[in-house]
Formats: C-alpha cells, sequence, structure tokens
C-alpha cells in the first residue's frame, strides 16, 4: 500500500508544472463530473418542449446512475485487462457519443437511453482517472491528489452553470457542449498520455460481491443508499420548486450548491476529520443534511428559502462525500479498487430510484413531498450509521493504520489502482 511519508515530500513548484498527459487528464476530469449537475438548470425546460412529466425528467438521473452503478462492477476488470490508457479513452468514446445522441433526440424516452450510455463511459473513465493523473504526475501523491480533487470540485461546481448558460440558448446546448469538449479531451489524452500496459492482479467481476461480505463495509453501503436517495432527490426535485426561476437561476442556484460542496470536500472535511473523528462528522452531517431537507419540505412556499436550503446543502454534502470515501477505504480488508467497486455499485444502483419515486410523489401529493421522501431516506442513514457505528469503527481501526487521513486513504486507492 502507498502511504504519504517523507518520501512523498511535494517537489519545490511542482505542482503546477505537470506534464501535458496531467492537464489533459485533468481537463477530462473537469468535464466528466460536470454531468453530474449539468441537466439540472435544463430539466424543467426539457418536460416543456417534449411534453413529459417531472418524474419522466428524472429518469435522466436514474438511467445515469443505474448503469454507472453496475458499470463500476467492471471498470476493475477492464483496466486490468486492456490497460488505464485504453480504458480512459474508451470511457471518453462513450461520453462524446452519447452526449451527442442525447442531444440530437426528439424524445425524452431517448435522452433517458443515452444518458444511460454516458452513465457507462463516465464509469470506465472516472474509475480509471485517479490512478492515471497520480502515476504521470510530478511531485508528491498528495499534490496529484490536490489536483484530482480540484478538478473533480470544479466539473461538479461548473456543471450547472454551463448547463444553464448553454440551455439558454437550447435544452440541447448542454448536449452537445459536453460532445465537444469531451473530443478536445479524447485528442489531449490520447497524444499526451503514453501507452500503459496492464499491471497487477486481474480482477473479476465476484471480487466486489465478495467484498460485501464485510459487515462494516455492507453498513457503509446500506447508509450510501439513503444518502443517495437524499442527495438525488435534491438535484432532481430541486428546479421543480423553484417554477419562477429561469434557467440562468437554476443554473447559479446550484452553481452556489457545487461551490460549497468542493470547498468543503477539500478544506473542511479533513479537518472536522481531524478533530472530532471520521464516524462522528459524519454522523453530525448526515443530521444536518436531513434537516436541511425537513426545512425544504416544511418552507416549500417561499423560492428563497428553497433556494437557500439548496445552497447550504453543498456544505453538508461534500463532508459527507469526502468521509464515506475514507470510510469504505479502510472498512473491508480487501483491495481499495475491490472494495470502492462494491460500495459504488450498491451507493448508484441503490439509489438511483430516488428521483423518480421522488418526483411522483410530487405530481401525486405535492411540491413539498419529495423533501419529506428524501429527509426520511437520510434519516433512515442516520440510525444504520448510529447502530453499526461500533462495527464500522472496529473496522477502520483494526484495518486501517492509526490517524489514517483522507489523503492517506486515497493515496492507498491509487497504489492498488496503479
Amino acid at each position: 500500500m502507498s502511504h504519504l511519508s517523507s518520501t512523498t515530500e511535494p517537489e519545490a513548484g511542482s505542482f503546477l508544472k505537470q506534464p501535458r498527459a496531467v492537464w489533459a487528464v485533468a481537463f477530462a476530469c473537469v468535464i466528466a463530473f460536470m454531468g453530474i449537475g449539468l441537466v439540472d438548470p435544463i430539466l424543467k425546460e426539457i418536460a416543456a418542449e417534449l411534453e413529459a412529466t417531472p418524474s419522466q425528467v428524472s429518469l435522466l438521473f436514474t438511467s445515469y446512475m443505474a448503469i454507472m452503478g453496475v458499470a463500476m462492477l467492471v471498470t476493475g476488470v477492464v483496466s486490468s485487462r486492456i490497460g488505464p490508457k485504453r480504458t480512459l479513452l474508451t470511457g471518453l468514446v462513450l461520453i462524446i457519443v452519447f452526449a451527442a445522441l442525447a442531444g440530437s433526440s426528439d424524445s425524452v424516452g431517448a435522452i433517458i437511453g443515452f444518458r444511460a450510455g454516458w452513465g457507462l463511459g463516465n464509469a470506465l473513465f472516472v474509475a480509471t482517472a485517479l490512478s492515471t493523473i497520480v502515476s504521470a504526475s510530478r511531485g508528491s501523491v498528495a499534490q496529484a491528489i490536490i489536483l484530482f480533487e480540484a478538478a473533480l470540485g470544479l466539473g461538479i461546481a461548473s456543471g450547472p452553470l454551463i448547463g444553464g448558460l448553454l440551455g439558454e440558448q437550447s435544452w440541447r446546448g448542454p448536449f452537445f457542449g459536453v460532445s465537444v469538449l469531451m473530443t478536445i479531451a479524447l485528442v489531449g489524452t490520447a497524444f499526451f498520455l503514453p501507452a500503459t500496459p496492464p499491471r497487477g492482479r486481474r480482477t473479476s467481476l465476484a471480487d466486489p460481491f465478495r467484498a460485501l461480505r464485510h459487515p462494516a463495509l455492507l453498513l457503509i453501503a446500506l447508509v450510501a443508499i439513503c444518502y443517495n436517495l437524499g442527495f438525488f432527490t435534491l438535484l432532481a426535485a430541486g428546479p421543480f420548486a423553484l417554477p419562477s426561476f429561469d434557467i440562468m437561476q437554476i443554473g447559479w442556484t446550484f452553481f452556489g450548491w457545487g461551490i460549497l460542496l468542493a470547498l468543503t470536500s477539500v478544506a473542511v472535511a479533513p479537518r472536522l476529520q481531524r478533530v472530532f473523528g471520521t464516524l462522528p462528522t459524519l454522523l453530525a452531517m448526515l443530521v444536518l443534511f436531513g434537516l436541511d431537507l425537513v426545512a425544504m419540505a416544511v418552507f416549500t412556499t417561499s423560492e428563497a428559502a428553497v433556494a437557500t436550503a439548496i445552497i447550504v446543502a453543498g456544505a453538508f454534502l461534500g463532508v459527507i462525500n469526502t468521509l464515506v470515501t475514507e470510510a469504505v477505504m479502510g472498512a473491508a480488508p480487501v483491495e481499495r479498487p475491490v472494495a470502492s467497486a462494491a460500495y459504488s455499485f450498491v451507493r448508484f444502483t441503490g439509489g438511483a430510484m430516488g428521483p423518480y419515486v421522488a418526483l411522483k410523489l410530487a405530481e401525486h401529493v405535492g411540491v413539498h413531498a419529495p423533501f419529506w421522501f428524501g429527509a426520511i431516506a437520510v434519516g433512515i442513514g442516520v440510525v444504520i450509521l448510529a447502530a453499526g457505528t461500533r462495527t464500522i469503527g472496529r473496522a477502520l481501526h483494526g484495518d486501517s493504520p492509526a490517524g489514517h487521513s483522507v489523503a492517506e486513504a486515497e493515496a492507498e486507492l491509487v497504489g492498488d489502482l496503479a
């Protein structure tokens, strides 16, 4: 396993002096992570233009997440056989093709299907990008991880804003924009990234399922399902709770959400973890996120309150994302890529139906109902985490070094992937 130590001290001034291959992959990471919030500002526009219901357009999230979750099971299998570079390029090609096809579609059903293909490409790319950046970068592993996290945060934050800017011209704009930007990333990656032949043990499809036999990892995965139900309920139902907001106003709202998510995931989560510990901080952030959803349900008639709650939620979600990753990396005595694949499979496939169920509730019960649904789901996650704290804590302290930090956990993941 790779640990941050004196042997990985950063070289002076090396952080920004990276090979072109690193910047090519980092640029592609930004565009890939844009896909999470890109469609938020145009959900209402798609529903209006294609005469679709809110629950139908919510399937743009569902198909994307479900396929991405299932695909996480095979990313390690693919990469260990054809090598990281070919896996990255395959993922990029799939995103380019399916994003363009989605933009060319004339029915919600077709867009839903093409978003599924987009999710497959995203899974292949994202699962391989971190190890590629680390292996190709100069300086320390910690610096490379910061670069990856910066790309992730920039993508999540800018997705809604880019979606809003392009969506003002046409709802098709964000899809074509991603396709064009990913084509640039594909060319850069193909030319600047050296060949990366497969190395290490070939993983199998059964490995992630075997990993879920470990109680701590299974508990964290169940918590993540509940958390994801709340997370994607917020993304899907938020725009419909802001009926007077235009595309750019929705884009700016979720841009604020993304900025807070990015900042807290990189800068705040490690500090809270050092002071309070991983599990107490995670439990507190889940409670606060659940209460934030309750506030949205109670004050749904106030668009200012809903918009404010959406932005504030980003602060809680950034910390949760980072600490859940920390817990997953140390919860099971298996290779980190295998643990990550098992967790991602349960998290994304289990939470995939959240947006659809939430917006069905909005159609039949009221605009407040999705947020009650999300709050209840997150509340169940709080109960599971509280009940399983001892089991998860033993796994973290028994199988991980004392004081195991987020950066060290990610560094170990990189070491296994590379």
